[in-house]
């Protein structure tokens, strides 16, 4: 990805969401409280940091949630488990735990609940306003 901008300093990974989402919009406030090192940083699918991020087998919908880290771009459930070792501490053994399950049918769970999130959680009215604490980990 040498064309793509570097992850932020002090980031060890970009968790890419659908801004529009209900679940998404949770996700990333369970992460806020949960990644006390502050390693992740947040961008909406639809902002300008994914825009600009050149990648291979880079989604073009908003159907998966995206990571992108010092090994890639991760989708799907791959990405969910990306997230959680970005975090750390017991979250990064539960993500190895996870990675047992063969991908196959980890993605068929999550498939199944990217087909009906906006019916479960609703859709995001707007997009979340950080705290000033928080701020600086957002990305356009």
């Amino acid at each position: 990805m040498p064309d793509s901008p570097p992850i932020p300093d002090g980031a060890t990974a970009v968790v890419f969401y659908d801004g529009e989402c209900g679940l998404c919009e949770r996700c990333v406030a369970w992460c806020l409280t949960r990644d006390r090192h502050r390693h992740l940083r947040f961008a909406p699918l639809q902002g300008t940091t994914f825009a600009s991020l050149k990648a291979i087998k880079k989604p073009i919908d908003l159907s998966t949630m995206v990571v992108w880290d010092a090994r890639g771009l991760h989708q799907e459930s791959d990405a969910t488990l990306a997230m959680l070792e970005g975090i750390g501490g017991h979250w990064r053994r539960l993500a190895s735990i996870g990675r047992v399950v063969p991908r196959s049918l980890r993605n068929i769970v999550y498939r199944f609940i990217a087909k009906r999130r906006y019916g479960w959680f609703g859709t995001a009215d707007a997009c979340r306003l950080p705290s000033n604490d928080d701020a600086a980990r957002f990305l356009p």
